[in-house]
């Protein structure tokens, strides 16, 4: 069995007026995340991962942000999309480990409902997508609460 590991990150800026998306879910924040699509930097990050282990180079390669059939488009959808290619080149998803960088909202009651919702886009069981919170001490734009940052390392198999 071959098996490579990938490395993802993201980063969007935190505005007004926008809903936030965090691991293909909605959260009740007074901010949320500017991107062409809904900006679910947690998602974004996951999907660099995988195709970099695939080496199958970036998000915004395949899924471009000046393309308008991607405009507003739900990053389930990219996820999937992703899943399809990786799997297309012989490749199966042995596990994630992600680390999403936020001042607020708290994310750790969200951490379940995000896991079963990229478990069920994956085609993979909830125990292999492990996701952490953490915050940065109020330091760098993060800790100014400019931005939500997240960081993914996946393991494919062949």
């Amino acid at each position: 069995m071959k098996t490579r590991v990938g490395f993802g990150f993201d980063v969007h800026r935190l505005v007004e007026g926008r809903e936030l998306w965090l691991g293909g879910i909605r959260i009740d924040h007074s901010l949320g995340l500017l991107g062409h699509s809904d900006a679910d930097v947690l998602i974004h990050a996951l999907c660099d991962a995988l195709l970099g282990a695939a080496n199958m180079r970036d998000i915004g390669y395949h899924f471009p942000d000046t393309a308008g059939e991607y405009a507003g488009i739900d990053s389930k959808i990219l996820l999937k999309k992703t899943v399809e290619l990786i799997h297309g080149k012989g490749y199966s998803i042995g596990n994630a480990d992600i680390t999403v960088c936020a001042e607020r909202p708290k994310l750790n009651p969200h951490i379940p409902a995000m896991q079963q919702t990229l478990a069920a886009c994956m085609g993979v069981d909830p125990d292999d997508i492990s996701i952490k919170a953490t915050t940065t001490e109020r330091l760098g734009f993060t800790g100014r609460e400019e931005g939500i940052s997240a960081y993914a390392v996946v393991l494919l198999e062949k």
